[in-house]
Order: C-alpha cells, then structure tokens, then sequence
C-alpha cells in the first residue's frame, strides 16, 4: 500500500495494475507467433518485494493454494518464472480485496486438482453423450 495507496480506483483492472507495477508477462510477436518475453518494466522496488515474498512462500512448504502453484510451476518453468507468477497471484488477490473490502480466503493447495478432475469427468460424460448414450454420474464413496 506503500506505493500503490490504498484508493484502487486509479486502477481500473487487476491487469492495470499488474502492468504498471511490472509483473504482467510481456509478450514478444512477431509474424503471428507469440513468446514470452519476461516481465515488463514498472515499479521496481514493489516488484522485487513480490517477488521476494513469492520465494518466500515456496520455501514455507504450506499447504497454501500460492505454496501449490509455486510446486507446479517451478517443475514446468522454473523457480525463477514461478515466483514472478505467484507475485502476479499476489497483486491480483491483493488488489481484489482492496477493491471488494473482503480478507484473504485460501482456496487451498488442492483447489487446481479438484477442479481439473471435475472438468475431466464432464469432459468425458460431454463425450459419451455426443456418441449416443444416456450418462449418470455417480462418484463413489
């Protein structure tokens, strides 16, 4: 709140802020086709300390939904990019509850897997249905 202050109406999205602070992912095109290019230049003292309690919250080992995304991030791309996404986690959520005037509501370390396998298991009733046959689903006990 130190360098944004508390009025977020300056901002009119998550996404604003997130670029003027320099954590939203930068782009580079060229010919139609897209790669990352690293983050954007902004605030840079609020961006290193993001990042810093992003590193932060990965070595704590909590069952946290942040401490998750970090785990699964970090083996596809990285500790490095990680944490710049779980700083980019951390804007947003603040910003939301700056916005909203609500407290911090963990979804929890399982929340991406439990909402992954809800979409598989209509993706795959979706299927059966589009080949012709009546699905009831049942989850076990």
């Amino acid at each position: 709140m130190a360098e944004t202050g508390a009025d977020m109406s300056r901002f009119p999205s998550a996404a604003h802020l997130a670029s003027w602070v320099g954590i939203a992912p930068g782009v580079y095109e060229s010919a139609g086709k897209t790669r990352p290019a690293g983050t954007r230049h902004g605030n840079k003292w609020l961006c290193a300390m993001l990042v810093e309690a992003a590193g932060s919250v990965a070595r704590g080992h909590g069952k946290n939904y942040l401490a998750a995304q970090h785990t699964r991030l970090a083996k596809r791309r990285g500790r490095g990019r990680s944490q710049v996404a779980v700083a980019h986690s951390f804007l947003v959520s603040a910003y939301h509850m700056l916005i909203n005037d609500e407290p911090y509501r963990d979804l929890g370390a399982h929340w991406v897997s439990r909402r992954t396998q809800e979409a598989h298991t209509r993706r795959l009733a979706a299927q059966l249905e589009r080949l012709g046959h009546m699905v009831v689903i049942d989850p076990a006990a």
